[in-house]
């Protein structure tokens, strides 16, 4: 059934929502739900049951059935913002109120140095190779990190070795799912184990691209490994879209690759309206180890990442 936190939760995720109209819709006594959002009373088991229909109906779903979209970041090149977006864009997902995990698969673990966690004792490799729980380090409210370092680099041929190894990420990953509504995983520069295992783990790809010739070098090698992946492992597997990075207009090689990328020479993906502009601030708030909206809330890449959260999330970009 539903329980009086359950609403709440509801609710914190969809605030847009009216408490009176579902009040209405439920034939539940005016302001019961409202008091109840605002801490001033709980709701008794005959409000749940009067609310529990009207709440699906807006697309509320059962804990036990809840489960997390899990999508990689990836892109065969390196420099393209990959851990940038993996960071913001979870950190934009944390602030509209959802449930996110990011596990780093690079074993740079320039994600979890970002995030303040180095050298931590235990790390995804435990996971992959150990028959261990993912380690998971709370960042903040909503917003968790599975942490990785060097020692990721050590575990690529014993993972390759080991019986159904490309599989393990997605069976630690299986029993977090209720627990979030989003996965996002940084993916390695490279189609490699790790990148082969974030695939067959998750739901969706999410691919940077910059807007430059060398960058669209070598992209339909990652296209042509995505849908091995979906053909003969997950069959799941989508494309989510493509998100331009490191966007800067100034430059006519820019304007010229961006007319390019969507008149249509990729017109079998999505290609997000949303595009993150070169922005300084994006590269100050890693070295100061923060994400963008703690770091400079107000700057394009704060706006950029909170629009690209709101796009993929399908609600209205402001």
């Amino acid at each position: 059934m539903i329980a009086n936190a359950d609403v709440l939760t509801f609710f914190q995720h969809n605030p847009a929502i009216s408490a009176s109209v579902i009040e209405q819709e439920a034939g539940i006594p005016t302001t019961t739900l409202t008091k109840a959002l605002t801490g001033g009373r709980i709701l008794n088991a005959k409000h749940l049951a009067a609310l529990y229909p009207i709440l699906k109906k807006y697309g509320y779903t059962d804990a036990s059935a809840r489960k997390a979209k899990v999508i990689s970041i990836a892109n065969h090149k390196g420099g393209v913002g990959k851990t940038t977006t993996t960071l913001n864009l979870g950190r934009a997902l944390s602030i509209l109120g959802k449930r996110v995990l990011l596990i780093d698969l690079d074993s740079q673990g320039n994600l979890s140095q970002v995030l303040g966690v180095e050298e931590p004792q235990k790390q995804v490799v435990n996971a992959l190779l150990g028959n261990e729980s993912l380690p998971i380090v709370r960042i903040t409210d909503n917003f968790d990190l599975a942490p990785s370092d060097l020692e990721l680099a050590n575990a690529d041929l014993e993972l390759v070795q080991a019986v159904g190894g490309v599989n393990q990420l997605k069976n630690v990953i299986a029993g977090l799912r209720a627990q979030y509504d989003y996965i996002l995983i940084d993916c390695p520069p490279a189609l490699n184990i790790f990148t082969n295992s974030a695939l067959v783990a998750s739901t969706s790809c999410l691919i940077t691209l910059q807007p430059e010739a060398s960058a669209m070098k070598g992209i339909n090698n990652l296209f042509e490994r995505i849908t091995q992946v979906r053909d003969r492992i997950n069959h799941e597997l989508t494309v989510e879209g493509i998100v331009l990075t490191l966007v800067d207009k100034r430059l006519n090689v820019h304007r010229d690759m961006l007319n390019y990328i969507r008149s249509g020479v990729l017109t079998n993906f999505t290609i997000f309206n949303t595009e993150i502009r070169l922005n300084v601030a994006l590269k100050e708030s890693q070295i100061a180890q923060q994400d963008i909206f703690t770091y400079a809330k107000d700057s394009h890449g704060a706006a950029d990442y909170r629009s690209l959260a709101l796009e993929l999330t399908r609600q209205n970009v402001h």
